[in-house]
């Protein structure tokens, strides 16, 4: 558990880094297309502002964008007294408890640190689940928070955004006037190229760094309850009643337990995550493992 935090650490300086490399070259690929050295500079100072501030906004940002009200006990006492019971068991600060008006069953937990955490989840969820899966699906999110997956989240949240925001911008840039400002055709069809990979490679590391957390989040969860075989129950009828969320968002799909997308083929290969199946089976070994 400890060296999982320890890793999480890591991974957000590390995370940071490689997007602020992505962004970097795609301000050096506009440079080159513009003659004008100082894009870059003024492209890797607007990310790192951008990156400084996500650092505290993103969580209320993921919160607004999905539509989240917060409640206190007396508005939702089933969800805010199992959420409590949990932060007692975990020693976690407890966090704050948010509702989403949606028929998807879904949740998901965000926040920059233990101290500034938040956990939400749909009405649907609410309605759909009994209280042990109810209890382990809550479980899950407590335990993203245990294991700063929250902050690994909240950074990859907000630099796919900034990705996608610059990508458009110097795509756009590009069409409008990288012609005029550069002779050679072959250096604009590379900008272009990179412009149009630079987002699928931030939608990679996105969907990569969720698919473990999941993992890891589902078996500190289970061992939080020591129930898994209720976590189990409610990812199954997270797939079997699963349906697209009515506030979608692709920039923070991998932050929720389930993805909010329902995905085509294509779309899973840079699923945010790991098969239903499969976290089925962990949780069935956690629990043989009691």
């Amino acid at each position: 558990m400890y060296r999982a935090i320890a890793k999480n650490k890591r991974n957000t300086v590390f995370i940071i880094v490689l997007f602020l490399l992505i962004i970097g070259g795609l301000g050096f690929l506009a440079s080159v297309i513009y003659n004008d050295l100082t894009i870059v500079i003024i492209t890797l100072v607007v990310a790192t502002g951008y990156a400084f501030i996500q650092y505290f906004a993103a969580g209320s940002q993921a919160l607004a964008l999905s539509g989240a009200r917060q409640i206190q006990k007396s508005d939702n006492p089933r969800l805010y007294r199992i959420v409590e019971n949990l932060s007692i068991t975990t020693g976690t600060p407890m966090p704050k408890v948010y509702i989403i008006d949606d028929p998807s069953p879904n949740a998901f937990a965000t926040g920059r640190d233990p101290q500034h955490a938040s956990v939400a989840a749909t009405t649907g969820l609410l309605e759909l689940l009994d209280d042990s899966e109810l209890e382990g699906v809550m479980a899950h999110e407590i335990g993203h928070v245990q294991n700063y997956d929250i902050r690994v989240s909240m950074i990859v949240f907000g630099l796919v955004v900034a990705v996608g925001f610059i990508a458009d911008m110097l795509l756009r840039m590009s069409f409008f006037g990288g012609r005029g400002n550069n002779n050679n055709p072959a250096v604009l069809v590379l900008g272009l190229a990179a412009f149009i990979i630079a987002p699928l490679v931030a939608a990679v590391v996105q969907a990569a760094v969720s698919r473990q957390r999941e993992y890891l989040a589902d078996a500190t969860g289970a061992l939080t309850t020591r129930h898994p075989e209720a976590l189990a129950s409610a990812l199954v009828k997270l797939e079997q009643n699963g349906r697209p969320m009515q506030r979608q968002n692709s920039t923070m799909a991998h932050m929720w337990i389930s993805d909010p997308t329902k995905p085509g083929f294509m779309d899973r290969l840079f699923s945010t995550h790991p098969p239903i199946a499969e976290r089925v089976q962990r949780l069935g070994e956690i629990g043989r493992s009691f």
